[in-house]
């Protein structure tokens, strides 16, 4: 396979080709057949998630053709990555006893050949080679390989969460940790997911048939500590006075909510300045993006120290104040809170977050029953 093109003009491509299938979604969403064989998925998570194509323009566009109840599975979809971030934006403390976890791992029996695929198993070991080549897998193929790491091969899902999100070119910090929770049983107490030898035949097509080779029955794993929901604190909505800049960074490269005086994106010179350090195929692909981004806002491209280069370009640009895309839970939130305050960054939080973000107090069945409500709301009147 090619490597991903992160360009919203490719995105946009995607978007069309697939939004005659939405309504298709329903059926199709849970088979994979393979690299080169997924007509049937929409293929945009890694242009959503960097946001160079939005969730809110996606949706619009699937009920623009389909309405809400013949396309209401994948419009669900959608939602499930805005209901991970919004979960963990009310608690952030898992994410950072992850990443303390992850420190405190020692080396575990096995770990070099599940990330090396040489488990013997034929399916995991195809799909460690398949993300390592091109930085996705099939969300199905996902939730096997997070079982059959937790469950057959008895390893810390931390470190599986973290070699996931390494490689991942869609690589989200809460849809990635919450999911491997919820397969561990960690998300939803008791509730996890086994992978079955029947179930992987006949939804990869017969392409693999582990039978024999996985735990079946196997339980989920025992409570960790309790994270209660916190509260969840927007900034104010306002347009900043004077003359304004827009610093786009990966998490987040949609324009912003108002005119401004100058664009800005910045991306790490090397795959180690954002820890968790990512694979060289991911580090590309993000670089990949914000330069897509620069280029159509005709921006600056920043480079070194994120607060030395933001800095000077402010002053180069006589700017007054500078709109970011509030960063999510996850390293691009560690790095802005680490820059100066005295730069005026004014974070904003885009229409879509605040409607759904809210409603991610518990599982994802409260979200989902406002959903009808929401995708025939205000924020999809036709203008």
């Amino acid at each position: 396979m090619r490597p991903e093109i992160m360009t919203r003009a490719e995105g946009l491509r995607r978007m069309c080709g697939f939004i005659p299938r939405a309504a298709r979604y329903a059926s199709q969403r849970n088979f994979d057949f393979g690299p080169g064989r997924r007509d049937h998925v929409s293929g945009l998570s890694a242009h959503i998630r960097h946001r160079l194509i939005t969730e809110e323009e996606v949706a619009r566009a699937v009920l623009a053709e389909h309405g809400y109840d013949a396309a209401e599975k994948f419009l669900q979809e959608i939602a499930w990555r805005t209901y991970w971030k919004g979960w963990l934006e009310m608690r952030p403390k898992v994410w950072s006893d992850c990443l303390s976890q992850l420190d405190g791992l020692g080396a575990a029996d096995g770990l070099d050949g599940a990330t090396g695929g040489t488990t013997g198993i034929d399916c995991f070991d195809a799909w460690v080679a398949e993300l390592k080549q091109t930085g996705y897998l099939h969300n199905h193929a996902r939730m096997w390989f997070a079982s059959i790491w937790i469950f057959t091969l008895r390893l810390p899902w931390q470190a599986g969460a973290d070699f996931m999100f390494r490689h991942l070119i869609d690589g989200d910090p809460a849809a990635n940790t919450l999911s491997w929770r919820w397969v561990a049983g960690l998300h939803t107490r008791g509730k996890h997911y086994l992978a079955r030898a029947s179930n992987i035949a006949r939804y990869t097509g017969g392409r693999f048939e582990p039978r024999g080779q996985l735990d079946e029955s196997a339980a989920p794993l025992p409570p960790d500590a309790d994270y209660p929901c916190g509260a969840l604190e927007f900034p104010a909505e306002h347009t900043p006075a004077g003359r304004i800049g827009h610093l786009m960074l990966a998490d987040d490269l949609a324009p912003p909510p108002g005119p401004v005086a100058a664009s800005a994106g910045w991306h790490p010179s090397s795959a180690e300045e954002l820890p968790p350090v990512v694979s060289p195929l991911v580090h590309a692909a993000r670089a990949a993006a914000v330069d897509d981004a620069v280029k159509r806002s005709d921006g600056t491209c920043l480079t070194g120290e994120l607060g030395q280069a933001l800095r000077s370009w402010i002053a180069n640009e006589q700017l007054d104040a500078v709109w970011l895309a509030r960063p999510t839970v996850g390293p691009w939130r560690d790095l802005v809170m680490r820059l100066p305050a005295d730069l005026s960054v004014v974070e904003f939080v885009r229409p879509w977050d605040r409607a759904l973000w809210p409603h991610a107090t518990s599982g994802f069945f409260k979200l989902r029953r406002m959903l009808p409500r929401f995708y025939r709301g205000s924020l999809f009147a036709s203008p």
